[in-house]
């Protein structure tokens, strides 16, 4: 298993162990691991503008999730099967997977990471990406467009893919 897999497992594993671990609600009554994760007022970064070119996180998050088999499986709406191999913008912020400053592997969450050791939200508020071209990181929010993909049943637990994609404007 290569580093940048067991990350990402990790990653996820962490993400679905603390939904499934029942823990108390946030002061926003979201269980801890799940959901759209919060922007902190404290956060130096701006949260994300709002597009109308981009697939909003309001309709990625708006999912439920079914226990199943010892794993936390997503239960998708019709608007996010709608999104299912077809071509989308996505707007966020990247959390590399890779050493150096060019990233062709990375997640795209919906909220700045505040500690390099906390995930940004649940699996719900976090997209992988594999671009054809590396794609210059930066702390600031990215648009990214590429092939979307609905994740039923993840080996890594992720939920949304997005493939062939290439950093737009």
């Amino acid at each position: 298993m290569s580093t940048k897999t067991f990350f990402i497992a990790g990653l996820m594993a962490l993400s679905a162990s603390l939904a499934q671990a029942q823990q108390p609600a946030s002061p926003l009554g979201v269980p801890q691991g799940q959901g759209a994760g919060v922007h902190s007022p404290n956060s130096p970064f701006a949260p994300l503008a709002k597009r109308d070119d981009v697939v909003a996180w309001s309709l990625l998050t708006a999912i439920t999730t079914k226990n199943e088999k010892n794993k936390i499986l997503p239960v998708f709406g019709a608007q996010q099967l709608a999104l299912h191999q077809k071509t989308q913008k996505i707007q966020g912020f990247m959390m590399p997977l890779e050493p150096g400053p060019n990233q062709r592997h990375f997640l795209l969450t919906s909220v700045p990471l505040t500690c390099g050791f906390c995930l940004p939200g649940g699996p719900e508020s976090m997209i992988e990406v594999r671009t054809k071209t590396p794609v210059k990181y930066s702390m600031e929010p990215v648009v990214v467009e590429g092939k979307f993909l609905v994740l039923n049943d993840d080996p890594y637990g992720l939920y949304y893919r997005i493939t062939d994609a290439v950093a737009v404007k």
